[in-house]
């Protein structure tokens, strides 16, 4: 009798890919997809999606990177200049706008990089530009301006036809002043040639509670000092619509402080009170609370300063229009 002793066959090493060590990047990755066919059929599908992964994980940067020209100098700092350079270009599509003296402007020549200059202009209204030296921009548009420089090249025989871009970075040549009781008083841009009064009060935020209702504008106009009052509410409910001035670079605009009454003695909120327009002592009272259960409407004493200075006292009627500074004593009533 002979015994027969049956072996099985060894199973492979191993039913994955080969180990390896790890791919340092897209070469290493692509080296793998040839062992992918001694793998289980489910086992090369997720080896698959892998590679497919790490393909797009080295061709997504390239993608980022070649974004148009365009868009990146649009982002760039460059291209902003200054933090009002937004507002700048506004004004110079308006094609209005006149350049003066601390104007901050970029000039650009087509095909021609090295002529491209940031300058700010000069109290005598002129820019330092390579080639042809001093070149007057003030007082012209940002064409005119434009313009003025592609003739100064041309004359000059440095270019033959010249494209010359001329941006306004930072306008401060025709600034106004705003001053008083508004939100945000300071120095402002004209952004056009007819910006009128009424736009540069709303640009500095309007007129605050303690704020009165005139607006006082002063300047100069033709070589001669100039100073007008305007009614705002006349202004804005059309009846005096002419008084909406045209501001010009220089002017200076003022609203006062509102005038005050004050209040003392038996009145429910003694203190100073805002003068309305037509106000009368009885509003005035009103505005104060009224007398307190000790005091008297019939018993007040008016303390008023007179032309001279001199502060007269009285018992007024309840009629009488309240001015400017005016005291009002509310006595006790006798019974």
């Amino acid at each position: 009798m002979s015994l027969v002793i049956h072996t099985r066959p060894a199973a492979p090493a191993s039913v994955g890919l080969p180990r390896r060590g790890p791919h340092p990047g897209l070469p290493g990755a692509l080296a793998d997809l040839g062992a992918l066919r001694h793998a289980p059929w489910a086992l090369r599908c997720w080896r698959a999606l892998g590679m497919l992964a790490l393909f797009l994980l080295f061709l997504l940067p390239a993608f980022t990177q070649a974004a148009p020209p365009g868009t990146t100098a649009a982002l760039s700092p460059a291209a902003s200049g200054t933090p009002s350079a937004a507002a700048a270009t506004g004004r110079a599509a308006a094609g209005d706008y006149r350049l003066g003296p601390g104007d901050l402007v970029r000039v650009q020549v087509f095909q021609n990089p090295d002529l491209t200059v940031e300058a700010r202009v000069s109290e005598g209204g002129g820019i330092g530009y390579p080639l042809v030296g001093q070149v007057q921009l003030g007082g012209l548009s940002l064409q005119e301006a434009q313009q003025r420089v592609a003739d100064a090249l041309r004359q000059g025989r440095f270019l033959k036809s010249p494209q010359v871009t001329v941006h306004l970075l930072q306008a401060r040549g025709h600034q106004v002043t705003v001053l008083g009781q508004v939100a945000r008083p300071g120095r402002f841009a004209l952004e056009t040639s007819g910006m009128r009064a009424s736009e540069l009060l709303a640009a500095a935020g309007g007129i605050t509670a303690q704020g009165d209702e005139v607006l006082v504008v002063s300047g100069q106009r033709e070589g001669k000092p100039f100073r007008q009052v305007i009614d705002l509410p006349s202004l804005f409910t059309g009846a005096a619509a002419d008084q909406d001035l045209v501001l010009a670079g220089g002017d200076t605009l003022f609203v006062p402080r509102a005038p005050v009454f004050y209040i003392y003695g038996e009145a429910q909120r003694p203190g100073p009170y805002r003068i309305e327009r037509g106000m009368t002592l009885m509003q005035a009272l009103a505005a104060g609370g009224g007398p307190t259960p000790r005091g008297s409407a019939s018993r007040l004493r008016l303390h008023r300063k007179s032309p001279e200075g001199v502060t007269v006292m009285s018992g007024p009627a309840l009629t009488e229009p309240v001015q400017p500074d005016d005291v009002i004593y509310v006595r006790e009533s006798l019974f």
